[in-house]
């Protein structure tokens, strides 16, 4: 049915919002700081190793930095969770 309108939003949304997820939703930040703190000390730990092999493994060096990488992202990752958490009280 061409020319048709597509159908008017429903006034009870709020503007900019899409989905229904709560209004209340919140993400399992906790589960995400464990996970973020894992994910440090197994990179670190691998990259370090990788690093004081004598070769390295193949004689490439690129995983050591590939987990050097992975190591700071998840420290990253640690930093925006802890802020998150003290804001949130």
């Amino acid at each position: 049915m061409a020319g048709q309108l597509p159908p008017a939003p429903d006034p009870a949304q709020p503007r900019g919002r899409t989905g229904t997820e709560p209004r209340t939703a919140r993400s399992p930040l906790r589960l995400r700081l464990l996970l973020a703190a894992f994910g440090l000390v197994v990179c670190t730990v691998l990259a370090v190793l990788w690093f004081t092999a004598d070769p390295p493994p193949g004689g490439a060096r690129a995983p050591g930095w590939v987990l050097a990488v992975l190591a700071l992202a998840a420290l990253a990752d640690l930093v925006v969770v802890g802020r998150r958490l003290r804001r949130r009280g």
